[in-house]
């Protein structure tokens, strides 16, 4: 009996085991942002001061060790000004999650490596995949650099918390790299003739990818200032559909990234046009009449997704007025959700747009 693989099998399998570690490579990468929320969302993201690649990746394991790390963080603004009170129990806490955190990332760069070397061994990596590869590569470097440059932010001066805006750019740029991965893989698991030929729709994808980015971008703004709690009413803002100070800052484009009150306008606005505008994308979606399962599987997802998003945000603001700090509680579930399926959402688009092509594979462009 003839076991040996021809060169198409080879080919086949080869593509599928790549795929597959991508997969789990964008997998990891979206709890790698679940637990950034959960470190934002206890207060942990300052506790440890250094950045350490290599001898970080251990924690104290003495107690001696333990009173180093917690004097460093006794030097930090976020201490004297928010923590004083804290207990090396309480500083253990808040250091766990923040390691934890910062293993998963090391864990991710293992898992990339190791993945790397042995489908390199197996001979599954074909010339052309290396090129999106080491840019995968470089770009996770990138964002393990912004994540670093963040909470850099939070340690100087009178800051007892990181830059909003340097939160902002860290969970967009993880986002980035997430929908890049996750086309990638797509390419390699769903073939081009299980797209569809919708090029209207396809521009209607696009327009809302790029509208759920800049949503993100608000809504990490609205985390890294804490905005909740400034206005934790619904449907109103304090009482106004309109609230009053939209534009008090000077220069005027500060408002944008630094008051509060307007942060919490655009990102409720942004919410509903997205909701109103993927409601119309789900209709048109479903007249589209087709025997192709992957488009008819995937074009329920955005609907779903941004349907939750949207409660999870209400119920969010609704439990702001709950928050203990350095607590888990009501509040806290809900904003990790709201965070979760906003990802969700956004996979789901970049989902569609791979099976949204500008024309009909099986027809000539």
């Amino acid at each position: 009996m003839n076991t040996q693989s021809s060169p198409a099998d080879l080919s086949g399998k080869g593509q599928k085991a790549v795929a597959n570690w991508i997969m789990i490579g964008v997998i990891m990468l979206l709890v790698q942002v679940v637990l950034g929320g959960i470190t934002r969302l206890t207060g942990s993201g300052l506790s440890i001061t250094e950045w350490n690649v290599v001898t970080g990746a251990l924690p104290p394991l003495s107690e001696a060790a333990w009173l180093k790390e917690f004097q460093k963080y006794q030097q930090t603004p976020q201490y004297y000004y928010l923590n004083s009170e804290f207990t090396i129990s309480d500083f253990k806490f808040i250091f766990f999650w923040e390691w934890f955190h910062r293993l998963w990332a090391r864990l991710i760069g293992v898992v990339f490596l190791v993945g790397f070397v042995y489908l390199l061994a197996k001979k599954y990596l074909k010339k052309e995949m290396l090129g999106s590869l080491l840019f995968l590569f470089f770009f996770g470097a990138f964002q393990g650099a912004i994540g670093w440059i963040m909470v850099a932010s939070g340690l100087t001066g009178d800051a007892v918390y990181v830059k909003p805006t340097k939160l902002a750019m860290h969970f967009v740029f993880a986002m980035g790299l997430i929908s890049c991965a996750y086309w990638y893989a797509l390419d390699l698991r769903v073939t081009k003739s299980r797209s569809i030929g919708l090029p209207a729709l396809r521009k209607f994808t696009l327009w809302l990818i790029v509208l759920v980015y800049i949503q993100l971008v608000f809504g990490a703004l609205m985390a890294g200032h804490k905005a909740a709690i400034a206005a934790p009413t619904w449907p109103t803002i304090n009482g106004d559909m309109i609230p009053g100070g939209l534009l008090h800052e000077t220069p005027a484009i500060l408002n944008f990234v630094e008051n509060k009150v307007t942060i919490h306008f655009i990102h409720r606005g942004l919410a509903y046009l997205l909701l109103v505008l993927i409601v119309v994308y789900s209709v048109k979606l479903f007249k589209v009449k087709t025997h192709n399962t992957q488009f008819n599987k995937a074009r329920k997802y955005p609907l779903i997704f941004v349907l939750v998003q949207v409660l999870l945000g209400i119920l969010s603001l609704l439990t702001a007025p709950s928050i203990i700090p350095n607590h888990w509680g009501a509040f806290e579930w809900m904003a990790q959700l709201h965070q979760i399926t906003g990802m969700l959402l956004t996979l789901s688009l970049v989902a569609m747009l791979y099976l949204i092509r500008k024309n009909d594979p099986e027809q000539p462009a």
